[in-house]
């Protein structure tokens, strides 16, 4: 495990690297917001990193801070526009592939705010030499209630000076998903830069215009207890409905989990579960082709 520091146009972008000796692909994971790349290896719970069980099984996994995250922070004007963050990513996911190797190829995880980065790479034309793409904790609709309470706390605070009681459970999902030393740890959070709070309404504006442009393999992923975002069957099948371009979608409600799937006591459930797609996706790579047509993930689609 160690810290790689790239620079692009100037400007320092770091990411967490777990790498395996031979590597089976690279997968390159995007925090969500209001984090780092630390999400992706949890403090002092060893067994629940995504860097750590992804290395042993043959992966080599870069958790990237976001642009305008980590060592970019300073820079985070820099990137209010989606396409800056696009480039920044790819350019920066190039300068990684100059000293790891990939194996197969690359494959994208995403989590929340990072999914907005991760499905514009994967529209892109770029996008058709992924492996694969992982999408998880985003969705199409907020939850009203849970809207409300947030907007009733961010006033809470300017008022008060402090963040009230019950935000984290607003966000997270029940406290009972997580462990008791993660659930009160302070190394997880950052602040969060300017633009994420506008880039949010990429999922209204312009989520189905992408997916319709992806023409790789998708999984998207919920926990049965989260709470930002509308979830269950229905949820589930809207969103992968999206990807009318791919040649394989699945869906992946992942139980006893909340927002934050990969800090709940079934992160690990959840990396298994994530790194198997890989694996398929790399079997498919190896096999030269993609099942499918585009326009056939109507049929070709999974739930599980």
């Amino acid at each position: 495990m160690h810290t790689l520091i790239t620079r692009v146009d100037g400007v320092p972008l770091s990411a967490r690297v777990c790498a395996a000796p031979r590597p089976r692909a690279l997968l390159l994971a995007l925090h969500g917001g209001g984090t780092t790349s630390v999400y992706f290896d949890c403090p002092g719970r060893p067994e629940l990193s995504l860097l750590r069980s992804g290395a042993a099984l043959g992966y080599t996994v870069v958790a990237l801070d976001r642009p305008g995250y980590g060592a970019s922070a300073p820079y985070a004007d820099r990137y209010r526009e989606p396409q800056p963050r696009v480039e920044a990513t790819y350019a920066t996911l190039d300068r990684l592939l100059d000293q790891l190797p990939c194996g197969a190829g690359v494959f994208v995880m995403a989590h929340s705010a990072g999914c907005e980065v991760a499905v514009r790479m994967a529209a892109d034309p770029r996008g058709r030499r992924l492996l694969g793409l992982e999408i998880a904790g985003t969705g199409v609709r907020h939850e009203p209630d849970t809207i409300r309470a947030l907007e009733a706390a961010g006033e809470a605070r300017l008022r008060d000076g402090r963040r009230p009681a019950g935000t984290r459970e607003t966000l997270w999902g029940p406290a009972g998903l997580y462990a008791q030393d993660v659930w009160n740890t302070p190394h997880i959070a950052s602040d969060s830069p300017s633009y994420e709070g506008p880039a949010r309404i990429w999922v209204e504006r312009d989520f189905a215009r992408l997916a319709s442009r992806v023409r790789i393999p998708v999984q998207f992923s919920l926990g049965d207890h989260e709470k930002v975002w509308e979830s269950g069957p229905a949820a589930l099948a809207e969103i992968t409905g999206m990807f009318t371009a791919s040649p394989r979608v699945r869906a992946n409600e992942q139980a006893s989990s909340g927002h934050n799937l990969s800090l709940g006591l079934t992160a690990r459930a959840y990396h298994l579960r994530v790194l198997s797609f890989a694996e398929e996706c790399v079997a498919l790579r190896e096999r030269g082709g993609a099942e499918g047509t585009a326009g056939a993930a109507g049929a070709e689609g999974e739930q599980t």
